[in-house]
This record gives C-alpha cells, sequence and structure tokens, in this order.
C-alpha cells in the first residue's frame, strides 16, 4: 500500500474486499483499487465526494453501486476496464465533469445509454466488448476528442456522428465494417481513423475527401 495526503493506492495487492477503513477517507482526490479481485464495491464509495480519480479495473466486477453518481467532482478519470460488467447504473449520469472513461475488455452487448449523458467526456474507450452498434445518441457526446472502439461487432457507425465536432481520433481497428456514413467529412477536426485489421469495408470515394480534409486513415 502507498499513501500519500490524499492519494491512496491498493494496486495489485490482491485484496478480494476493500477494507472497511477506506470509505473513510472522505479526504481523497484519487483511489486506486486495481487488480484486486474484488467482486463488489461498497455504496459507501459515494461518500468519498472528493475524488477526482477512481481506478477500479482489472478486477471481477458484474455491477457497480448507484452512489457512483455521488461522486459528481470526478473529473479526472474512471477506470472500468477488464471486468465483467453488462450495464452501468443510471446514476453515472451525475458525472458531468469526467473527461475520461474506461469500459473496455467487459461484455457489454450493447452501449450503455447513460455514457452518452455524460456531456464532459473528452476521452472514451470501449473496446473489447460485443457492441453491433451505437445509439444516435453518441452525438451529444460534443466535447470527445477520442473515441476508441477497437475489437467489436460494428458494422457501421451512426451518421449522428457530424455532431461531434471535437473528434480527433476514432479508433474502429478489428470490426467487421461494412459501411461508414459519408458524414464524417463534416468532423473539421478529425486526424485520425484507424481501420487497421477491418477486412469487410470497401473503402468508399470520399474517403479521398477526408483525407484532403487532413485526416489520416490507417487501413
Amino acid at each position: 500500500m502507498a499513501e500519500l495526503k490524499a492519494h491512496l493506492s491498493f494496486w495489485k495487492q490482491r485484496l478480494g474486499v476493500v477494507p472497511d477503513e477506506v470509505w473513510l477517507r472522505t479526504d481523497l482526490q484519487t483511489l486506486i483499487l486495481a487488480d484486486n479481485d474484488l467482486t463488489e464495491i461498497s455504496e459507501r464509495v459515494g461518500d468519498l465526494v472528493k475524488l477526482r480519480m477512481l481506478d477500479l479495473g482489472h478486477n471481477r466486477l458484474c455491477e457497480l453501486p448507484i452512489s457512483l453518481g455521488r461522486l459528481e467532482g470526478l473529473c479526472d478519470f474512471l477506470y472500468l476496464h477488464d471486468n465483467r460488467l453488462t450495464q452501468l447504473p443510471n446514476s453515472l449520469g451525475g458525472l458531468q465533469r469526467l473527461r475520461y472513461l474506461n469500459i473496455s475488455e467487459n461484455a457489454f452487448g450493447s452501449f450503455p445509454d447513460v455514457v452518452t449523458t455524460m456531456r464532459g467526456l473528452i476521452e472514451l474507450r470501449v473496446t473489447d466488448n460485443h457492441l453491433t452498434e451505437l445509439p444516435p445518441s453518441i452525438s451529444h457526446l460534443t466535447s470527445l476528442r477520442e473515441l476508441h472502439l477497437r475489437n467489436n461487432q460494428l458494422a457501421t457507425l451512426p451518421d449522428s456522428i457530424r455532431a461531434m465536432h471535437e473528434l480527433r481520433q476514432i479508433d474502429l481497428r478489428g470490426n467487421p465494417l461494412t459501411s461508414l456514413p459519408e458524414s464524417l467529412i463534416a468532423l473539421p477536426r478529425l486526424e485520425k481513423l484507424d481501420l487497421r485489421w477491418v477486412t469487410t469495408l470497401e473503402p468508399p470515394r470520399w474517403f479521398s475527401q477526408l483525407e484532403a480534409n487532413g485526416c489520416i486513415i490507417y487501413s
């Protein structure tokens, strides 16, 4: 265990269960519980209202406490990757200041709708899941700069993506894409479209326009 002021790390301690005294540390700004074989997180996590960063990655979580949505100060990072999640609680819509969310390497069969309400997101990672489509409401994430969707089951993207004017990077590696919306041309800041390991997509003619706009297409 390493502790410094308002930062607490139990990284890779194989705890199994979070010690009760952790939930008393209401001064914490950073809490790292990654790689601890955790199967549940106490609702008391909602008492840590000063948290700016929370790392719950590399555990065995199947669900999250509703009280996570009370952490309105969570603004830096929320790591939930490499768990067994199939859904997220709607209460996470309260995390309006959160800038980075990683829900990769879980068991999502559909895109969690609540994510589209987290308007402060700048980077979103949903790689290595089982997504077959993105909801049109993904366009509500108008501050998003990076969208990472590697190794899902996506055949296309919604046309509404045209509204995401801050997007710089879209990672679609390893998806069975059959088409992409021409509205990608409307993204003024798009710098990188990653299509490596995609064998099902015939590059459309408008790709040349996308490249002329300054976007690099990796294929």
